[in-house]
This record gives C-alpha cells, sequence and structure tokens, in this order.
C-alpha cells in the first residue's frame, strides 16, 4: 500500500511513522508513507500557498493552484483508489471505513489548513472527505496520522498476532471485553474466575457477553 500525504508541515508528520507498529510495518514493506510539502508546488516566489477567501471574511484558504499541481502530479505517475481530504464536515472515521481503506493500493490525504481549502478542490479532485471528530483541529496533519494508524496497523502482518486485531473495538460492533494480566489478585482484586479455568469456548462466551453488557451501557447506539 502507498500513502501520499499532501500537507504545509511535514516536520509535524514524521514523528508517527518513526515508532512502534506504523514503523515496523514501512520497514516490512507492507506500506511506502511519503510526506509530500505542498510548498513545492508553489509558483509564487515565496512558496505560499493561500489567499485571501473572495467576499472577504477572516482566515485565509488553501489555494487551487499548488494542490492541483501536486495531485496532478502524483496522479502522472500512478493511479489512486483515492484522494482523501482531512475536514470537519468529512465522513466520521470508523473501523469500517479503515478495514475498506486498509484493502486498497494508492491513496492521497490532503491536510486541510487556514480556514480551509478551495471549494474547488473539493468538486474536481477529492473522492471522500473524513473527519475524525466533531471538533476542529488547527490543521489535518493529526487527523492523517490518525486516519493512517488505524489503516495500517489491520494490513496483514503489520501486527505479530494478527487476531489481535482482529478483537479490538469496533471490529463486531461492540466495544472490546475487559481483560486481565498477571497477578491474578492485587490488593484484594481478583481476575474473573473464568479467565482462569482454561475452557476456551467457556472465556470466549464470556468475552463476548461482557463486550456486549459494555457496548449496552456505554455505547448503546453501535447496536442501533
Amino acid at each position: 500500500m502507498r500513502i501520499d500525504i499532501i500537507t504545509v508541515l511535514p516536520q509535524l508528520l514524521e514523528s508517527p511513522f518513526q515508532h512502534s507498529i506504523l514503523k515496523r510495518a514501512i520497514d516490512k514493506g507492507l506500506v511506502e508513507v511519503n510526506l509530500i510539502n505542498l510548498r513545492d508546488y508553489s509558483t509564487h516566489k515565496q512558496k505560499s500557498v493561500d489567499d485571501y477567501a473572495f467576499g472577504g471574511g477572516a482566515g485565509m484558504v488553501m489555494g487551487i493552484e499548488p494542490i492541483a499541481n501536486c495531485i496532478n502530479s502524483l496522479k502522472s505517475e500512478r493511479n489512486y483508489d483515492e484522494v482523501i481530504y482531512t475536514s470537519p464536515d468529512g465522513e466520521l472515521l470508523s473501523q469500517k471505513m479503515s478495514n475498506q481503506i486498509s484493502t486498497l493500493n494508492n491513496i492521497i490525504i490532503l491536510c486541510g489548513h487556514y480556514k480551509g481549502i478551495d471549494e474547488r478542490v473539493r468538486e474536481h479532485f477529492i473522492t471522500k472527505e473524513i473527519s475524525i471528530g466533531d471538533y476542529v483541529l488547527s490543521g489535518g496533519e493529526l487527523a492523517a496520522a490518525v486516519i493512517c494508524d488505524s489503516v495500517i496497523r489491520i494490513i496483514p502482518g503489520a501486527i505479530s498476532d494478527e487476531t489481535s486485531a482482529l478483537t479490538d473495538s469496533f471490529q463486531d460492533n461492540l466495544l472490546a471485553p475487559p481483560v486481565y494480566t498477571r497477578p491474578a489478585e492485587y490488593n484484594g482484586w481478583k481476575v474473573p474466575e473464568i479467565l482462569l479455568s482454561g475452557h476456551t469456548a467457556n472465556i470466549d462466551n464470556w468475552r463476548h457477553d461482557q463486550s456486549l453488557e459494555r457496548t449496552k451501557k456505554r455505547r448503546p447506539d453501535l447496536l442501533k
């Protein structure tokens, strides 16, 4: 899988891909992540990528010209399955969406900034808009990192124990059950006996029941 991230702050995105699961996936050749500086595609002497909004109003707007130059350049080299824009008014990121994106070959993620991007970019270049929540960030870089983390970790081979990802919260529209580790008793607080029984079928049933109960209590909307 190849992920090209277009940003005005590539340095902000370097760290997430240099550690843990994402780094291992990159080192294994399971995914290629490229941080592309949008300013490299600006025709302005100062390499600016934003301008005042037509009609007035506060805030600057990312211009269509450098974005179009960048996306067209990338598309001249390969085909892309999706051109994603990180936007607070996009579709809310979900596990189902991450699962679907993880099966693609090439994607572009455009990180928004300032007051947003020229609407013509959204109309003519963007194929999917994604939000990570009902709040506003200073830019789309952190949202892009969240999207990449949720996608890359479920690529086969990214996690040593692939069944671990399959039992994460939301994979079956249920929250994950409670988990415990040693010691079996601490400060008088005991691990449920069923988990110490060694009876796999009973343990699986218990975990499913716990997931269902937890989801009913904390996220009943998932059960709809």
